[in-house]
């Protein structure tokens, strides 16, 4: 392991948690699991501490303490070591200049008794080691958003410093994409896959831009038991820059059909069991189909998350996250679909 702490995101483990964040430290047990993930590393919560060292939060507003973050120096070593990390990962891709995704992953999140999603920040399509750099800065920042500060309020429990660790993939050019569950949200039956999807990238299902298609797939036959098809209006595509996404109109003719055959149905279900068996507990899965020409390409599995919260105490409360957001649109369909 580098003295700055970046490592491979294969090279991660469960053990890692405490250090890399639970995203960075799941996925690592994907990739060793064998699980289709895109390639990355991850940068610990010891380079942030390290960076903000300096920083004198104590009296500052959250505002604030996002703005002092974003204006410190990063270290010549982590510097150095983003920068070698992001060639390796130049040369896997066999693109000078490949985009990336770069996602938070706090200390303490995604936890059986709690999650994060959707509290900091993710960025997509990140070009270049300064480009990566300046996310990775962003994503510490996250730590301090209102929403991030707000949730650990009600759900830390105690007073200790937040850390951020962070992870940083290969960007999959996603023509589908969305989110899963290995048990039905509403009821808890473990014996079926709730999967969520719409056209391009996962922001427009995660952020509640669109009504995305809904299937309900039993695990052991594969049938798909219950089907509704959103009119999915827009999709994030990668900006011509080059750099970012970008949210533009579906037509109308993709708008009315469902984003998901039966063969794709079926192997997110295969994966969804395998990840769920890995775990040993009902996961919330972001996962994305690549783009291969007019026709769907290779699956990939971006986060996985433990199920935290359980049908009745959804009722009792507004979604905290854009992931419950997500598990909110099941409970509209109705059993009788």
């Amino acid at each position: 392991m580098s003295a700055t702490g970046t490592r491979p995101l294969s090279a991660l483990r469960r053990a890692d948690e405490a250090r890399f964040g639970a995203k960075s430290a799941s996925l690592g047990e994907l990739l060793g699991a064998g699980v289709p993930v895109p390639p990355g590393f991850a940068i610990s919560a010891d380079a942030y501490l390290a960076a903000v060292e300096d920083v004198e939060f104590a009296g500052l507003s959250a505002a604030e303490c996002s703005e002092a973050i974003r204006g410190v120096a990063m270290p010549d070593a982590l510097n150095d070591e983003i920068a070698e990390r992001y060639e390796q990962l130049a040369t896997e891709a066999g693109d000078p200049r490949p985009a990336v995704a770069v996602r938070s992953s706090a200390i303490g999140e995604d936890s059986e008794e709690a999650t994060f999603a959707g509290q900091q920040e993710t960025y997509l399509w990140v070009r270049g080691a300064e480009g990566v750099r300046e996310a990775v800065r962003d994503c510490w920042a996250s730590l301090y958003s209102p929403e991030a500060v707000s949730y650990r309020t009600d759900m830390a429990a105690g007073d200790e410093a937040p850390a951020m660790g962070v992870a940083v993939q290969l960007m999959v050019d996603a023509a589908v994409s969305g989110v899963m569950f290995t048990c039905n949200p509403m009821s808890g039956d473990p014996s079926t896959v709730a999967i969520n999807a719409s056209w391009g990238l996962g922001l427009a299902v995660v952020g509640g831009e669109v009504t995305p298609d809904e299937f309900r797939v039993s695990k052991v036959t594969r049938e798909v038991l219950n089907r509704s098809i959103g009119p999915k209006e827009i999709e994030y595509v990668p900006d011509p820059s080059g750099r970012g996404a970008a949210r533009r109109e579906v037509e109308s003719e993709r708008q009315a059909i469902a984003c998901l055959g039966e063969d794709e149905l079926s192997r997110l279900v295969e994966v969804a069991r395998q990840v769920e068996g890995h775990f040993g507990a009902h996961q919330d899965i972001e996962w994305a189909i690549a783009r291969s020409g007019d026709d769907l390409g290779e699956l990939y599995m971006l986060q996985s998350r433990p199920v935290t919260v359980k049908p009745a105490e959804k009722a009792e409360r507004a979604p905290r996250s854009a992931m419950e957001r997500v598990w909110s649109t099941f409970g509209a369909t109705g059993a009788g679909r």
